[in-house]
């Protein structure tokens, strides 16, 4: 418990220096996204105008202190601000409208990454010099293709030459949004192709991290003493071997959980897909400081959640921790 205490004071004290840091670099920035609107339009713009828009977009006068309470304030009512691109949209409301985009179409390719690469990784591993580990050269030749050119590739074959899926999207237009079978199915068909690239562009880490630290377990002395005692292969693989093999890749498979909320920008772009890293995109481009400091904040606390819950997987998993807390 002492474990999991201490890990817990250290992610708040993190969250805190991310969102301190969140409202500091902006403002440390010379001019604002007013200044800039007014220097876009030649300074044809009313003093009292771009005053309102000030207070709009949530700027201050106010001395640094008094503008970080506010910050604080607004962060726990869920506030953070109108969005420049989307006027006037709320940015809470932008974010929340690329979200689930986003998480529904990186998070299952991760899952889906994940859950392939380890157990192909654990099976080559186990039989090493068979046909199955013979795919790890083959993966890590895909792994080393760059990721926006396998995008463009898949998307050049399968959606403008055998047009056998949308080449760009997420839903078919002529569709009402909701939980309808046709709609449902119709997200699915858009999702695969982008989906499939990014399994592709990411197993190969996998494959190779699981088979790598597989092959050393294999080696040690507890997994030698259950084959000793007679224990069936496949028990001796999963409940030994592979159960201590996976703790390493439990780290880096939640580094990709929190960097799910931020989006595979590249892919969004090339399939035209309205997620988070499409809309990161447009803020960047629009010099939309609120948006992109709101999703900038997401993607931080996203990343600390699931290493916390990493940290609660390890405590699961491995009995060692159990004995320090």
């Amino acid at each position: 418990m002492r474990y999991l205490l201490r890990r817990l004071g250290f992610y708040l004290l993190t969250a805190w220096a991310a969102v301190t840091l969140n409202f500091l670099i902006p403002r440390m920035m010379p001019g604002d996204p007013v200044s800039l609107l007014a220097d876009r339009m030649k300074g044809n713009v009313d003093p009292a105008a771009l005053t309102a828009m000030k207070r709009a977009f949530g700027f201050s006068d106010a001395g640094l202190g008094r503008q970080y309470l506010d910050y604080l304030g607004n962060l726990l009512h869920g506030e953070l601000g109108r969005s420049i691109t989307f006027f006037p949209e709320k940015v809470s409301t932008v974010i929340g409208s690329g979200l689930p985009w986003t998480i529904g179409l990186v998070g299952i390719a991760t899952l889906l990454s994940y859950a392939v690469g380890t157990l192909i990784g654990a099976l080559a591993a186990w039989r090493r010099g068979s046909w199955l580990d013979g795919l790890v050269p083959v993966t890590t030749s895909l792994h080393a293709v760059p990721y926006f050119w396998a995008a463009l590739a898949l998307l050049f074959v399968f959606g403008v030459t055998l047009r056998w899926f949308p080449v760009s999207g997420a839903y078919a237009l002529s569709l009402q949004p909701g939980w309808s079978g046709p709609f449902v199915s119709t997200v699915i068909y858009h999702a695969t192709l982008p989906a499939i690239t990014i399994v592709v562009a990411s197993v190969a880490d996998r494959i190779l991290g699981m088979r790598n630290v597989m092959v050393t377990t294999l080696g040690e002395d507890y997994v030698v003493m259950a084959e000793a005692k007679g224990l069936t292969s496949r028990r001796v693989m999963w409940a030994y071997a592979a159960r201590n093999a996976i703790l390493p890749n439990i780290t880096s498979f939640a580094l990709s959980l929190g960097f799910v909320v931020g989006g595979s920008v590249l892919t969004e772009i090339v399939f035209s897909y309205p997620g988070i890293g499409s809309t990161l995109l447009k803020a960047v481009e629009n010099e939309d400081f609120p948006l992109m400091q709101g999703i900038f904040l997401v993607i931080s606390l996203a990343v600390l959640a699931a290493n916390f819950l990493a940290d609660l997987a390890y405590v699961l998993l491995d009995p060692r921790t159990r004995q320090e807390a």
